[in-house]
């Protein structure tokens, strides 16, 4: 079957902040169900599949009627396990969602998969959406400022732009990447870069290498990645607050 667009989940259990995250319970259903029912609903993917090297994920996954893949034990990230699906499938877009994101609308998914059709100048295309105040000092929230096209200039953990007018508007970047099958392979061959490490950002190792990272911008989106039981417990608080999935 030809899938021309393909959503990967990478998923890993062995997280070095939060170990099991993708399988905590949250509301009563396991993190990386939340995320596969989100993205079921996607208009334009093709195929969803989760690759992971856990065999308790991959029976979860498969038990709930989803499709994974087992990948290989050594993959230094998350993008590496998506190539290894994207290469067995062949697929001309790729998209990869974090499956520490119960939250992930597939309206976005499917604005990516848009976006990489119409501009074949992106190598990458991710979703950014504007920023709380509160957000603009915290570290865990990364900082994005872009191009009149939308293409990303950089990515920080620091407030950026500096505010010297008091007149900055920041967003916050979600995320989620999408690729043409080219610059996938192209990036996951890249060697680690400097500000990559500075930063300990994947994407400016795309950056600092010329690649092109153009940016979607999502309204009101209100995404909490589940990096430690406590972004669990605020997911938790969260979903009873909206009535979602009740």
């Amino acid at each position: 079957m030809d899938y021309k667009r393909l959503v990967v989940v990478p998923a890993r259990y062995n997280s070095s902040r939060f170990p099991g995250k993708l399988l905590a319970s949250l509301h009563g259903k396991p993190v990386i169900l939340w995320v596969l029912e989100n993205l079921r609903k996607s208009k334009k993917a093709d195929n969803i599949i989760v690759a992971t090297d856990d065999e308790r994920i991959y029976s979860l996954v498969r038990r709930n009627g989803f499709r994974a893949a087992m990948t290989s034990p050594n993959h230094r990230s998350g993008t590496d396990r998506v190539a290894e699906v994207a290469e067995y499938f062949q697929s001309l877009f790729v998209v990869n969602v974090q499956g520490d994101e119960p939250f992930i609308r597939a309206e976005i998914v499917d604005r990516i998969f848009d976006e990489l059709e119409a501009d074949p100048s992106a190598d990458i295309v991710t979703p950014i959406t504007p920023m709380g105040e509160e957000e603009v000092t915290d570290p865990n929230v990364v900082k994005v400022v872009v191009d009149r096209r939308g293409f990303a200039l950089y990515f920080s953990r620091s407030p950026i732009p500096y505010n010297r007018s008091g007149k900055a508007i920041y967003f916050k970047h979600i995320g989620v990447y999408g690729y043409n099958l080219t610059s996938l392979f192209s990036f996951i061959n890249l060697p680690v870069s400097s500000l990559e490490e500075a930063e300990g950002l994947e994407q400016l190792r795309a950056l600092e290498n010329g690649m092109r990272i153009k940016t979607v911008l999502v309204e009101d989106y209100d995404g909490i990645s589940i990096d430690t039981p406590e972004d669990l417990r605020r997911a938790e608080q969260y979903v009873k607050e909206k009535g979602i999935g009740i």
